[in-house]
């Protein structure tokens, strides 16, 4: 896809959380630094400290921790989403996650350098980023509550409902790792789904 493609998606992504001018949609374009990333990539690994985040405009990235040497994954973040390290990049603390590129991925890159200079010139832009931080907040707690509210089957039942690429997508022992599972109990759920 060529660049002015992608800037455009760019672009209509922030339209849905506000009207833009010209003269801030070409900003936005100007200041999009969009690149690729080869699957198997680490964009950051556990005890470095987060200095950029992504949006992702094709791909697949998996967040994941490392715990007593296994992986367990806590996220996927697939096209219009943001990748950040909130607490690591806010904070300048190291993170206490990974996260690496699934499939081949096509990343806007962003750092202080590049949105500090949008927020001087056009301060409108810090308050649709609140408004897009909070979007995002919302929707990652909705997705945490499902861990203390839903059985591993809602949670299975939700992701059909809510991300059902992700089946295509992503191996099955990270998916069973996402909802909290063995890869043999999320074959059971599957199968007692299909027997239905």
């Amino acid at each position: 896809m060529p660049h002015s493609d992608l800037k455009d998606k760019l672009i209509n992504y922030f339209l849905k959380f506000a009207e833009l001018t010209q003269e801030e949609k070409q900003a936005i374009a100007d200041s999009a630094n969009i690149l690729e990333f080869k699957k198997g990539t680490v964009l950051l690994k556990q005890g470095q400290i987060s200095k950029e985040i992504y949006f992702v405009l094709k791909g697949c990235v998996r967040e994941f921790y490392m715990i007593e040497g296994e992986e367990k994954t806590s996220n996927f973040f697939t096209e219009e989403q943001w990748v950040i390290s909130l607490k690591s990049n806010t904070h300048k603390i190291p993170a206490d996650h990974f996260y690496d590129c699934l499939e081949d991925c096509t990343l806007v890159v962003a750092d202080e350098e590049k949105y500090n200079p949008m927020y001087e010139a056009f301060p409108r832009f810090e308050r649709i980023s609140i408004d897009i931080l909070q979007h995002e907040f919302a929707v990652q707690q909705d997705m945490q509550a499902t861990y203390v509210t839903n059985s591993a089957e809602q949670r299975y039942l939700n992701l059909l409902k809510n991300r059902p690429d992700l089946l295509q997508r992503v191996p099955q022992y990270q998916l069973a790792s996402f909802i909290g599972v063995k890869p043999e109990t999320l074959s059971r759920i599957r199968r007692r789904l299909a027997a239905k």
